[in-house]
């Protein structure tokens, strides 16, 4: 139950995390220029935005509790296993930031899952 629980928390708070920091960046915009000056006007920025600290905070969660994971299982389980991360990925750049999907991706996402559960009962 234990495993079962600080995984979910790695692939929740980790998609979540990369969600989060993904619109921070997206309400910055794109970055074209490459000085100094610029880059740091551009970390400011995000720096600035809540909604980087939040996913920020999501990913830091999500480091913790793997490596709270890899003390307790080898990591020829853990890594695999995160690979659910893709999976909800897909699903929250689809549904949450309006991301198109390709058939070929949701093929790729549903090959990772089919891998997972190999892991997870082998």
């Amino acid at each position: 139950m234990r495993i079962a629980f600080f995984l979910a928390i790695i692939v929740f708070a980790g998609t979540g995390g990369e969600m989060f920091v993904s619109r921070a960046m997206k309400r910055i915009g794109e970055v074209h220029d490459f000085s100094p000056r610029s880059l740091l006007r551009v970390m400011a920025g995000a720096f600035s935005c809540g909604t980087m600290w939040t996913g920020i905070g999501l990913m830091t969660l999500s480091f913790f509790a793997l490596l709270a994971l890899l003390s307790w299982r080898n990591v020829s389980f853990v890594v695999p296993a995160t690979a659910l991360n893709y999976a909800l990925g897909a699903l929250g750049g689809r549904y949450l930031l309006g991301e198109r999907v390709s058939r070929m991706r949701w093929l790729g996402v549903a090959l990772v899952c089919l891998g997972v559960v190999f892991v997870c009962i082998g």
